[in-house]
């Protein structure tokens, strides 16, 4: 199947809200996707992103008729990077991650989707100390695996962006400036900066000047409350942030990745102890009212 007809820069052309579907399932698959999509049409979002714990789970076809059906776009498809899939690890793990997100790039063409998201570099929650040498013999082993991954999304029409993690989750990127520096390794107009007000909270002195640095290489956004839970109903301060997006023209999604306690095993992954509100739901609806408030959008 041939590539969809997607503009890289910038990407997609309008601003839109969507929800990550690790609120209501892990894995997410194809039977689900019917009732979650009618789900997030019904409140009011643009897009679902779709995280794609193993390439057998979802019939892409499936999913975009449902998709269809529902209404809705699937704006995103989230990597998942389990243990195998580091592109900094054995040559065997290298070989399954990119295949794997290959795979990733092949569903999303057939979904109409133009981004693969998430920490596309290793296995999440591997930290440790490296010394300078260390640092560098990894960066160079991550380059040299997104430089290909690059060149081929880019023939589809998708692109690939880099999502930096908190120190707890990972000790390879957790910056903007760090995640800069790899994208511009890379070298790809495919290649572009995922950032997340989670851990941007946790990492970034002030969250307004990270995304005015990642300026034009920013094609992705995830909103997140500094609780994991709903954006706009915690200490993080929206009116620079979406000051920010504005100034440097984003026009990609802003997407709800919230985790809670029904959920067990994105709970478990994610340490997520407690119910971050008395429903799930909340999480959605007033997540997305918030947002639509702070974006002055009705």
């Amino acid at each position: 199947m041939g590539a969809p007809n997607l503009n890289l820069n910038p990407f997609p052309i309008i601003m839109r809200f969507g929800l990550n579907t690790f609120l209501y399932a892990s894995p997410f698959t194809t039977e689900q996707a019917p009732q979650i999509f009618a789900k997030l049409k019904k409140w009011g979002f643009d897009t679902a992103e779709l995280p794609i714990e193993a390439l057998e789970h979802t019939d892409p076809v499936k999913v975009k008729a449902a998709a269809d059906k529902a209404g809705i776009k699937i704006g995103s498809v989230c990597a998942c990077m389990g243990p195998g899939r580091d592109f900094r690890g054995s040559a065997a793990d290298q070989k399954t991650a990119s295949a794997y997100v290959r795979g990733l790039i092949d569903q999303a063409v057939i979904m109409g989707c133009p981004s693969v998201i998430g920490p596309l570099y290793s296995v999440v929650g591997l930290i440790g100390p490296h010394d300078d040498a260390e640092k560098k013999q990894q960066f160079d082993l991550v380059v040299k695996n997104l430089k290909p991954l690059g060149k081929y999304a880019q023939s589809k029409g998708v692109q690939l962006c880099i999502e930096p993690l908190n120190r707890f989750e990972t000790d390879f990127l957790n910056t903007c400036d760090q995640g800069l520096k790899l994208v511009k390794a890379v070298g790809s107009k495919a290649v572009k900066l995922h950032l997340d007000t989670f851990h941007m909270n946790i990492e970034e002195k002030n969250q307004a000047a990270a995304i005015l640095k990642a300026g034009k290489h920013l094609a992705h956004f995830h909103a997140c409350g500094c609780d994991r839970g709903t954006p706009g109903g915690d200490h993080i301060d929206w009116k620079p942030i979406v000051a920010a997006l504005k100034k440097i023209g984003y026009k990609g999604d802003v997407v709800i990745e919230s985790f809670t306690t029904d959920v067990k095993v994105i709970a478990r992954a994610a340490a997520i102890w407690r119910k971050m509100e008395p429903k799930r739901d909340d999480i959605a609806v007033k997540g997305l009212a918030n947002m639509k408030k702070f974006f002055g959008k009705k």
